[in-house]
Order: structure tokens, then sequence, then C-alpha cells
């Protein structure tokens, strides 16, 4: 097949390595021309994949139409804030009706949309086949050295999730389908707000126990607000859910995490942020969220206790003393 993949950050870079491994034509889009010549000269894309080769097959360019142009698939990998422009770029470009693929994490601000309604929103239905959400625990550092990883392709389409199932299927990656949407893009958005609060607790020092509490309660928050919007809760236990929670909260690939350690460590917000050099989804993803629950009435404690100390400057240590001091609740009878 030939696919386009938009976005040339880390997750993009790695996504076409391993469709480049299993032998489709794919076409990197970024708007960045020194980066362009890096990968199609060097073979290397530095900032975001460090000391990693690239397949020489794969093509970089900063042209949208020749990389949309014939293509059977186009992926949107990128950060959620650039998904309504890009696709509003992509959709008089779209011939063939491709099927849209995004792996992006994230909710939008202001709309508080879910990427694939801001993608329904801009690309006539007419253009495309169907919309697929690829999510799941996934290191781009580790797909790119062919570690073992195993994701979800959600779709109300089940036939193009399962093209997309079979264009990435292989020895060290595997993919399951799922037709819950909702629950897919909910999970893979807010399991980066508990990331950023895993990170906060290891960088005051907390150990195991505390993580495990925020994890699971954590969990407990995702699926209060994914069944609001109609998630299946079952979704929460599988890859996009769980998995990824527990990939994103442990691991020092983890942008969130790494961005909630520097905070715990006594950084502002800002210089967070400036050290990163990429974007961290959780940050913009705790705001939504935040608003998302005042406007709800969904109790988000872990949501709204990272919302006061990022955005409204509460100290930390009294903002984990009050969750843990709030009314006591029964957790088999909760809803």
């Amino acid at each position: 097949m030939r696919i386009a993949i938009l976005g040339s950050g880390s997750w993009g870079t790695a996504l076409s390595m391993l469709l480049v491994d299993n032998g489709h034509d794919v076409v990197l889009y970024t708007n960045m021309k020194e980066q362009v010549e890096e990968i199609n000269q060097q073979h290397t894309n530095q900032h975001y994949l460090p000391d990693t080769v690239l397949d020489d097959k794969i093509y970089a360019t900063t042209d949208l139409k020749e990389a949309v142009e014939g293509a059977d698939m186009v992926w949107f990998v990128l950060p959620t804030k650039a998904i309504r422009s890009v696709a509003t770029a992509v959709a008089p470009l779209l011939k063939k009706k491709p099927i849209l693929v995004h792996a992006s994490k994230g909710l939008e601000q202001g709309s508080r949309l879910r990427i694939s309604q801001v993608i329904e929103e801009v690309i006539p239905s007419e253009r495309y086949e169907a919309i697929v959400v690829l999510s799941g625990p996934s290191h781009a550092e580790e797909v790119a050295v062919k570690d073992i990883t195993t994701i979800t392709a959600a779709s109300r389409n089940q036939k193009a999730a399962e093209a997309v199932q079979a264009v990435c299927m292989n020895d060290y990656f595997r993919v399951y389908t799922n037709p819950d949407v909702i629950g897919v893009e909910i999970g893979a958005a807010t399991k980066n707000i508990i990331a950023v609060g895993a990170g906060v607790l290891a960088g005051l020092g907390y150990g195991d126990n505390a993580k495990a509490a925020l994890i699971t309660r954590g969990l407990t928050e995702i699926n209060r607000l994914g069944r609001v919007f109609g998630a299946d809760p079952l979704t929460f236990i599988g890859l996009s859910g769980v998995g990824d929670l527990i990939v994103t909260c442990t691991s020092h690939h983890s942008r969130n995490w790494r961005a909630g350690y520097q905070l715990g460590q006594g950084k502002s917000l800002e210089e967070v942020l400036d050290h990163m050099g990429m974007v961290v989804e959780g940050v913009a993803t705790i705001k939504v969220v935040y608003e998302l629950g005042q406007e709800l009435d969904v109790d988000l404690p872990i949501t709204n206790a990272l919302y006061g100390v990022l955005y409204h400057g509460e100290e930390i240590h009294s903002s984990i003393r009050q969750l843990m001091r709030r009314d006591p609740k029964s957790e088999v009878f909760e809803s």
C-alpha cells in the first residue's frame, strides 16, 4: 500500500519504520525543510529518535499534496493542537477515498472534541472511506528497535480497522481491533493526565505504593469520564486503557511522566515545557478534562488536583494531603 504519515516526530517516524519494514510505500510529511534533508540524505531523525538509523526507503517531504496523493491510507501522527489545521489542508487533496488513521492522544482545547471528531468536522465524509484510531502502550523508542508491542485499531468500520491491523502486523507488532472509538480515544487522552501525576509522585520521592494507588484510582477517573460519553467500560481494562496507563505511568520514555517528575522536583511548568523540547499532551489535556468534569459534574479528584497545581500554582504537598483526606468511600460500590 501507499501510506502517507503526517507528522515526523518520534511516533510518526517509528510507524514509518514499521510500515516500510512490512513492505509498504511510505511518505513522511513534515513542515521542516531541514528535517526532510536529514531523513532523506542522512537517514536519521536525531531530535526525535537519537542514534536510530532509518530505512532508506522512507521518503520525507514538506509538500502535503505530494504526501497524500494516491495514498491508500493517510495517517495523522501530530500533536492534538495541529490536527485541525492539517486536516483542513488535507481535505481538498483527497481524491482516492483513503482510510484515515490517527495515532495521536489528546482532546482539542476549546472545542473539547476527540481527535476523530475534529477530523470528521473538517474533512467531508465523501472524501475518505473510514476513520481508524490507533492507540495503546507503544513507546516510539521501543517500536523503532522492534521491541514487542501490542496496540488497538478502533473504528466503527470493522473492515477499515482490519485493514489497518493487516498493514501493521508482524513478528514484533500485534494489533487488535475494537469498535469502541469513544473509549479508545478517551483512554488515550486521559492516561496522559495520570502519567503527569505519576511523574510528580516520583519526583517527590514517593514509592511504589503511591504509584499503584494513583494508577488504580486514575483508571477509575478515566472510566467515569468515558462512561459519560458512552464508552464501553471494558475498553478501559484493555490495551488502550490500563495497558497504555501502565506504560505511560512507569517509564522514563513518557514525556508526560518526565514532565511530572520535573514538576515534583520543584521546576515551574514553564521551565519544564521549555526543557522538554517536545509536546507534552497531558498538560493541555488536564485543562480540557478539568473543564469537562466541571461542566458535566463528573468527580475527577486527581485531575482537579493537577489542574490546581499546574494552572493555579497550588502547593503540591497540600494538594496530595487534600486528596488523601477526602471523605471516606466504598471502592466496591462506587459508581
